[in-house]
Protein backbone atom coordinates (compact mmCIF):
# COMPACT_ATOMS: atom_id res chain seq x y z
CA UNK A 1 0.00 0.00 0.00
CA UNK A 2 1.35 3.44 -0.93
CA UNK A 3 1.27 6.38 1.43
CA UNK A 4 2.01 10.01 0.72
CA UNK A 5 5.42 10.85 2.14
CA UNK A 6 4.60 14.45 3.04
CA UNK A 7 1.45 13.66 5.06
CA UNK A 8 1.66 12.62 8.69
CA UNK A 9 -0.73 10.61 10.84
CA UNK A 10 0.48 12.23 14.03
CA UNK A 11 -2.12 14.53 15.65
CA UNK A 12 0.51 17.06 16.76
CA UNK A 13 1.74 17.48 13.18
CA UNK A 14 -1.83 17.74 11.84
CA UNK A 15 -2.57 20.43 14.44
CA UNK A 16 0.61 22.29 13.50
CA UNK A 17 -0.31 22.09 9.79
CA UNK A 18 -3.74 23.51 10.61
CA UNK A 19 -2.31 26.44 12.57
CA UNK A 20 0.46 27.14 10.05
CA UNK A 21 -1.78 26.95 6.97
CA UNK A 22 -1.81 29.97 4.66
CA UNK A 23 -5.08 31.87 4.13
CA UNK A 24 -5.66 30.42 0.67
CA UNK A 25 -5.39 26.92 2.21
CA UNK A 26 -7.65 27.81 5.15
CA UNK A 27 -10.55 28.28 2.74
CA UNK A 28 -10.90 24.47 2.77
CA UNK A 29 -11.53 24.55 6.53
CA UNK A 30 -14.74 26.56 6.17
CA UNK A 31 -16.64 24.16 3.93
CA UNK A 32 -20.23 23.34 4.85
CA UNK A 33 -22.57 20.65 3.52
CA UNK A 34 -25.12 21.59 0.87
CA UNK A 35 -28.85 20.93 1.12
CA UNK A 36 -30.23 18.13 -1.08
CA UNK A 37 -31.56 20.55 -3.69
CA UNK A 38 -28.25 22.41 -3.97
CA UNK A 39 -26.35 19.12 -4.04
CA UNK A 40 -28.18 18.11 -7.20
CA UNK A 41 -27.72 21.47 -8.93
CA UNK A 42 -24.01 21.89 -8.02
CA UNK A 43 -23.05 18.23 -8.31
CA UNK A 44 -21.00 18.60 -5.09
CA UNK A 45 -21.51 17.64 -1.47
CA UNK A 46 -20.05 20.79 0.12
CA UNK A 47 -18.93 24.34 -0.61
CA UNK A 48 -17.02 27.00 1.28
CA UNK A 49 -19.39 29.11 3.38
CA UNK A 50 -19.55 32.66 2.08
CA UNK A 51 -20.94 35.92 3.44
CA UNK A 52 -24.59 36.19 2.36
CA UNK A 53 -25.31 32.43 2.19
CA UNK A 54 -28.35 31.21 4.15
CA UNK A 55 -27.37 28.36 6.47
CA UNK A 56 -29.05 26.16 9.06
CA UNK A 57 -27.20 25.16 12.23
CA UNK A 58 -27.63 21.44 12.89
CA UNK A 59 -25.95 20.92 16.30
CA UNK A 60 -25.25 22.69 19.55
CA UNK A 61 -26.94 25.49 21.45
CA UNK A 62 -28.32 27.10 18.29
CA UNK A 63 -29.47 23.87 16.58
CA UNK A 64 -32.37 24.48 14.21
CA UNK A 65 -31.58 28.17 13.75
CA UNK A 66 -31.33 29.35 10.16
CA UNK A 67 -29.94 32.70 9.10
CA UNK A 68 -27.56 34.49 6.79
CA UNK A 69 -23.80 34.26 7.18
CA UNK A 70 -22.72 37.65 8.53
CA UNK A 71 -18.98 37.01 8.56
CA UNK A 72 -16.29 34.44 7.85
CA UNK A 73 -13.11 34.18 9.93
CA UNK A 74 -10.46 32.25 7.99
CA UNK A 75 -7.96 32.65 10.81
CA UNK A 76 -10.11 30.75 13.28
CA UNK A 77 -12.01 28.66 10.73
CA UNK A 78 -15.43 29.86 11.91
CA UNK A 79 -18.47 31.72 10.59
CA UNK A 80 -20.93 34.12 12.24
CA UNK A 81 -24.62 33.50 11.61
CA UNK A 82 -27.41 36.06 11.92
CA UNK A 83 -29.41 35.24 15.07
CA UNK A 84 -26.66 33.20 16.78
CA UNK A 85 -25.83 35.85 19.38
CA UNK A 86 -25.02 35.94 23.07
CA UNK A 87 -25.75 38.87 25.33
CA UNK A 88 -22.73 40.07 27.29
CA UNK A 89 -22.81 41.32 30.87
CA UNK A 90 -22.78 44.96 29.74
CA UNK A 91 -25.80 44.31 27.49
CA UNK A 92 -23.96 44.20 24.18
CA UNK A 93 -24.86 41.33 21.81
CA UNK A 94 -22.02 39.53 20.03
CA UNK A 95 -22.06 36.85 17.35
CA UNK A 96 -21.06 33.38 18.46
CA UNK A 97 -18.39 31.79 16.23
CA UNK A 98 -19.86 28.66 14.62
CA UNK A 99 -17.88 25.80 13.11
CA UNK A 100 -19.11 25.50 9.49
CA UNK A 101 -18.99 21.69 9.65
CA UNK A 102 -22.18 21.71 11.77
CA UNK A 103 -24.10 23.83 9.27
CA UNK A 104 -25.96 23.14 6.04
CA UNK A 105 -26.09 25.70 3.24
CA UNK A 106 -29.74 26.21 2.27
CA UNK A 107 -29.41 29.05 -0.25
CA UNK A 108 -26.52 30.69 -2.02
CA UNK A 109 -26.14 33.39 -4.65
CA UNK A 110 -23.44 31.42 -6.46
CA UNK A 111 -24.37 29.58 -9.61
CA UNK A 112 -23.17 26.08 -10.49
CA UNK A 113 -20.15 26.12 -12.77
CA UNK A 114 -20.89 24.65 -16.17
CA UNK A 115 -18.08 22.38 -17.19
CA UNK A 116 -17.34 22.31 -20.89
CA UNK A 117 -16.70 19.02 -22.61
CA UNK A 118 -12.99 18.47 -23.00
CA UNK A 119 -11.82 17.26 -26.35
CA UNK A 120 -9.83 14.04 -26.55
CA UNK A 121 -6.09 14.52 -26.95
CA UNK A 122 -6.06 13.16 -30.53
CA UNK A 123 -8.56 15.77 -31.76
CA UNK A 124 -6.69 18.56 -30.00
CA UNK A 125 -3.44 17.57 -31.72
CA UNK A 126 -5.16 17.50 -35.15
CA UNK A 127 -6.39 21.06 -34.66
CA UNK A 128 -2.89 22.25 -33.67
CA UNK A 129 -1.23 20.70 -36.73
CA UNK A 130 -3.88 21.98 -39.19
Amino acid sequence: MKFAKNVSKQPRKKRKAFYDAALHERRHFIHAHLSRELRESFGKRNLAAKKGDRVKIMKGKFAGLSGKVVGVDLGKGTIQVEGAVVKKQAGKEVFVPINPSITVILETERKPEKRTEQQPAAKAEEKKSA
